[in-house]
């Protein structure tokens, strides 16, 4: 019989393995470390051009606050990315089910049952990507790229096109409150980073969801049930990008159908970035955390430096560029 999440071992590695030259080793580390220099260098960038407002403490907590939801998606995309796959409907799931959310509550529901079973229509969405992918073979950048395109028009059609207005303001704390001088969206995501980081690291599953993105068929041959353990990364997807949607739309005080739709593309610049700091070729959450800090550095530099908006835009999608060029220039030199 077919164990559902086996345990894994590593092969050995012989005395030899890994015995190169001491130039090549200084490459590879140089390499494997860009990543890491490039955040160091933002940081030293905009501490020189407005050294008065960029390395002041208030700064460096709104540098957390703003990145803090994206980290909430990130740290879900990770695991998605781990088993070899991508889910592009992160951002159009979260505005989805923060118009639900604020439907609910204008509805007069309680905000803790409005947030459960906001929870619940994430992970149900997450079972949808999942079965997709998992269960009928889809591509997963064709499956989640369908359910984007879904999530967004059923986001359109609960709010009619508008924003939703009226929240209590017990919900609205969860966005905007703040437990001595650290933001709650802060808090939240330090917590689900934690937990997917336990998870990825401590647990079989998440061995099992490394084994299934290193080798797929090593890994059903081995024992594991690929088919569940890829659906499970797509469940997990659906909650972070369900909690990241519920703390947006405490945060906006408001729900909006179209309010998380960039946290996608950032949330995969962010892995992308990341994958280069792994030996192994395989997002880390550490990773994750190095390319969510660049991420949240430049947009933060470049919003005190005032440059266009626009413009943002434009290096957002240079650095998804650069980001998968360092990882497959990495994997190459592995």
């Amino acid at each position: 019989m077919m164990t559902l999440f086996p345990p894994l071992r590593s092969p050995k590695t012989s005395k030899n393995q890994g015995a190169f030259p001491r130039k090549s080793f200084l490459s590879r580390r140089l390499a494997s470390s860009g990543t890491l220099i490039g955040l160091v260098g933002l940081i030293a960038l905009f501490a020189v051009l407005r050294p008065k407002i960029f390395l002041t403490p208030l700064n460096f907590t709104n540098i957390l606050e703003q990145i803090a939801i994206l980290a909430m998606v990130a740290a879900v995309q990770t695991i998605v990315m781990v088993v070899g796959d991508f889910d592009l409907s992160v951002g159009s799931l979260a505005s989805l089910v923060g118009v639900i959310t604020a439907q609910l509550l204008v509805g007069g529901m309680d905000p803790v049952l409005a947030i459960f079973l906001a929870l619940c229509s994430g992970i149900i969405a997450g079972a949808i990507n999942g079965f997709l992918v998992a269960y009928l073979g889809l591509s997963a950048f064709i499956s989640t790229l369908a359910t984007m395109t879904s999530f967004t028009g059923l986001a359109l059609l609960l709010s009619n096109g508008t924003t939703v207005f009226g929240l209590p303001d017990a919900f609205i704390w969860l966005g905007q409150g703040r437990v001595g001088p650290v933001p709650m969206p802060v808090i939240i995501a330090v917590i689900l980073v934690i937990l997917v980081w336990f998870v990825l690291s401590k647990t079989v599953l998440g061995r099992s969801w490394y084994a299934v993105g290193g080798n797929s068929e090593a890994a059903r041959l081995s024992g594991v049930n690929t088919n569940l353990v890829r659906f499970s990364a797509f469940l997990a997807s659906g909650f972070g990008a369900a909690l990241a949607g519920i703390v947006l739309t405490a945060r906006l005080a408001s729900g909006h159908p179209s309010a998380a739709d960039p946290l996608m593309l950032s949330s995969i610049a962010a892995v992308f970035l990341g994958i280069t700091l792994s030996r192994t070729g395989q997002p880390t959450i550490g990773g994750t955390i190095v390319g969510l800090g660049i991420v949240g550095v430049l947009n933060n530099g470049l919003n005190i430096l005032q440059v266009n908006s626009y413009v943002q835009q434009v290096l957002t999608g240079v650095i998804i560029i650069l980001a998968v060029s360092l990882s497959l220039f990495s994997k190459k030199r592995r």
